[in-house]
């Protein structure tokens, strides 16, 4: 097994909020998914074969219990969760060291999911 990940789902209540939110704190763009057929999907810049996206449709319900994605929040940590208010949503754990593994952090997004973010700085 090459990686334990290769493919996450961020459920959404409403996509063109969710889209905006993410587009905001990780200052990117989702690539629009077409003929979803009932769903709205935007996808996250991916490399490596390993990617995921927000989505919006039938059996998909934001919430802050279950698993927890983290994003990568690039060289530092605190520039991406600067935004997350801005952006509608709500720090719920700040930046805290992991020793050598880097740092992590908790946030609530627009739609109420508990999402994690990780860098090394």
């Amino acid at each position: 097994m090459a990686n334990a990940v290769n493919w996450f789902e961020i459920p959404a209540s409403d996509y063109e909020r969710a889209k905006k939110f993410y587009e905001s704190i990780l200052a990117t763009e989702l690539i629009p998914s077409e003929d979803m057929k009932g769903f709205q999907m935007g996808m996250f810049p991916a490399q490596d074969g390993i990617g995921g996206g927000v989505i919006q449709g039938k059996g998909y319900v934001p919430s802050a219990e279950g698993s927890i994605v983290y994003l990568n929040a690039g060289d530092d940590l605190n520039v991406v969760l600067g935004r997350v208010e801005a952006a509608g949503g709500q720090v719920i754990l700040p930046k805290t060291s992991i020793g050598e593994n880097g740092y992590f952090a908790f946030f609530k997004d627009s739609e109420g999911n508990k999402v994690g973010l990780h860098s090394m700085g």
